[in-house]
């Protein structure tokens, strides 16, 4: 019980210093202007609308903005200690300003997310017991504490999951696991990630893509 409450601990402390940075990033962003580079550069792999037609690549329609633009500028600064290391993200995100990745994030989060549902049913309901309850036992808190009990997330603060392709989601609780991934605050997905087994990363995943 001591870990889950020293993780929720750092939960609320890397909120605050978060939040109103991305909040302001994203006051003043022009979807319009992001819409021809949403239907050229991106497109083929998340969708015009940020529907992705392939499981490997995430959903993007209805994401929180600031996930979406710090996401961005993450793969942009890859070599930075907060940046994110994909060989292809980094080369999409090569010409992006600032500007452009503010306006990205505000595109696809007014997009309308496409239905999605979960395909095994027991494996759906092992995984939204983790994600409601967590597993005290093992360390494991709620997902549900960071990213809502409907999956919508909290903007400015944490992303979007309902809805998201359950093979997406695997192989990210698995890059944190490994450590391949790291641009999240105070290594709170990561500590995470280290404690729970592959089922648990399956059953999660496969909630999530049928949360509406």
């Amino acid at each position: 019980m001591k870990s889950v409450l020293k993780i929720a601990a750092l939960f609320a402390l890397a909120a605050p210093s978060f939040a109103p940075a991305a909040e302001d990033k994203a006051s003043n962003a022009d979807p319009e202007k992001a819409a021809p580079i949403a239907t050229t550069l991106c497109a083929g792999c998340h969708g015009a609308d940020g529907n992705s037609p392939l499981a490997a690549n995430p959903r993007l329609a209805g994401q929180v903005p600031q996930y979406i633009t710090k996401q961005l500028m993450n793969f942009k600064n890859a070599d930075q200690p907060s940046g994110r290391k994909n060989a292809i993200m980094q080369g999409m995100v090569a010409t992006l300003t600032p500007e452009d990745m503010k306006n990205l994030g505000a595109y696809f989060a007014a997009q309308k997310p496409a239905p999605a549902s979960a395909m095994d049913k027991d494996l759906a309901l092992a995984g939204e017991r983790l994600y409601r309850g967590g597993d005290p036992a093992r360390g494991i808190p709620a997902c549900s504490g960071c990213h809502s009990p409907n999956g919508a997330g909290i903007p400015a603060q944490y992303p979007r999951l309902a809805g998201q392709y359950g093979e997406y989601v695997v192989l990210q609780l698995k890059a944190f696991r490994s450590g391949e991934r790291g641009n999240d605050p105070n290594r709170m997905m990561q500590m995470i990630a280290e404690k729970m087994s592959d089922r648990d990363m399956a059953a999660v995943g496969e909630y999530v893509q049928g949360l509406h």
